[in-house]
């Protein structure tokens, strides 16, 4: 049966499912990432790596079903700019996983809500009330404790990973810019394509083929994981709301403690633990005043155009 007819509970719960995947997924992506950079490859390969096979599995879902127009941008400026983002993103937090633990790359990324939030007031235009900007100072507190600028514990590659942060959301809110615009294979062509593309000049001119069997493993299913990952959170949008999807990524947090304790013996910190629990409690708190705003919106455009 097609999941356009499928009752709305059966396609939340298979959205739902999907997101978890989808989360697995972007968990094994920094896993194999981390391995991979700690194993001697240089990281823009490791970046090459990731998003060519992601292109050969876009193109492999996405052209089949929807012929050239897969590849056929109707806003190829802010799809490049788009693309820019996602592959600074990417390129700055397989640089910080060669020194962080896999848990505090992933907590300080748990932060894109909140930094959203922020950007869209300038960028968007969108009005934020007073009680979403205190949830972005409170987030941004929980930001500082798990970086402890002030401890011993703090490391300079954190900035690689506020630089991925600033990224990736900048991404999603261009992602936001084209929605209604571009269709979901366009932007996943497109992404995956312009940073294989880019990339393919400066990972093939200092080429390193891994060595142990387990290095062999990681490097032909990082990929994998990520055009996996990707394919799977753009069908979970197509059966559930974002708003209900939403939570599910913060999961990421104890699948991303359970990777660094099994494959690297790092364990997450009190203060990771302590700062992962404020990024998270701000972040719901922002998305529960978003789907508060987005009813009342919904329901006032209801009144309007009903019959009078």
């Amino acid at each position: 049966m097609p999941h356009n007819v499928l009752p709305r509970e059966d396609r939340t719960a298979m959205g739902l499912t999907a997101m978890a995947g989808a989360v697995v997924f972007f968990t094994m992506i920094d896993t194999s990432a981390k391995w991979l950079v700690l194993a001697g490859l240089p990281a823009l390969q490791v970046v090459f790596v990731r998003y060519a096979v992601h292109f050969l599995l876009a193109l492999a879902v996405f052209v089949p079903r929807e012929g050239r127009e897969a590849l056929v941008s109707m806003a190829p400026g802010k799809q490049i700019l788009r693309s820019a983002f996602l592959l600074g993103s990417t390129a700055l937090n397989f640089n910080a996983l060669y020194y962080l633990p896999i848990t505090v790359t992933t907590t300080i990324m748990f932060a894109g809500p909140i930094v959203v939030t922020l950007l869209a007031i300038p960028l968007l235009g969108e009005r934020v009330g007073m009680h979403r900007i205190i949830a972005v100072c409170v987030g941004f507190v929980g930001v500082l404790v798990v970086m402890q600028p002030w401890g011993a514990e703090f490391h300079p590659a954190m900035f690689f990973n506020l630089g991925a942060l600033v990224c990736a959301s900048l991404y999603f809110l261009m992602t936001r810019l084209l929605a209604g615009v571009e269709s979901n294979a366009t932007s996943q062509t497109w992404s995956s394509g312009l940073a294989t593309v880019c990339i393919a000049p400066f990972a093939l001119s200092s080429w390193v083929w891994p060595q142990a069997p387990a290095d062999w493993v990681f490097f032909g299913l990082i990929g994998i994981f990520g055009g996996t990952g990707h394919i799977l959170a753009t069908w979970a949008h197509r059966m559930a709301d974002a708003s209900i999807l939403a939570p599910v990524v913060y999961i990421q947090i104890v699948l991303a403690s359970i990777a660094g304790i099994v494959f690297f013996n790092q364990w997450p910190t009190l203060w990771t633990l302590a700062g992962g629990l404020i990024i998270i409690a701000a972040g719901f708190y922002i998305w529960q005043r978003e789907r508060i705003l987005g009813k009342r919106a919904a329901a006032d455009k209801a009144a309007n155009i009903a019959p009078h």
